[in-house]
């Protein structure tokens, strides 16, 4: 196990752990999909730049947006794409600054970090 993770959100939590050599975060959250993002890639991004390329590479040929950087691609699999600015402000101790970036990051679909560092800044 690399770690966890503790969010604003008390219902929510992230383990991360490797295997086979290949980095995994497991997600806790709230679901109803039948066919979901309980299993779920995710591609953890340099920044905005990275995000747009990954974002647009993955949706292309007929994936489809969802909320708080996630995705499908054209074959339905899920994918994360999450900026590493959104994991560092989230793991804040400061809980008022994470919750910010919480709170702005629900109302995203693809992930914009200029907006995010806003939000944490207050």
């Amino acid at each position: 196990v690399l770690g966890s993770t503790d969010l604003p959100d008390p219902e929510l939590s992230v383990v991360r752990f490797e295997l086979a050599g290949l980095p995994v975060a497991a997600l806790n959250a709230h679901s109803h999909a039948p066919y979901n993002e309980a299993f779920s890639f995710l591609v953890e991004t340099e920044d905005q730049a990275e995000t747009d390329y990954y974002w647009d590479a993955l949706r292309a040929g007929g994936g489809e947006e969802k909320p708080c950087g996630w995705l499908t691609d054209k074959f339905g699999v899920y994918w994360q794409v999450t900026p590493k600015a959104l994991l560092q402000m989230l793991a804040d101790p400061d809980r008022d600054k994470a919750g910010r970036v919480l709170q702005v990051m629900y109302k995203m679909k693809k992930i914009i970090i200029a907006d995010l560092e806003r939000a944490y800044r207050g």
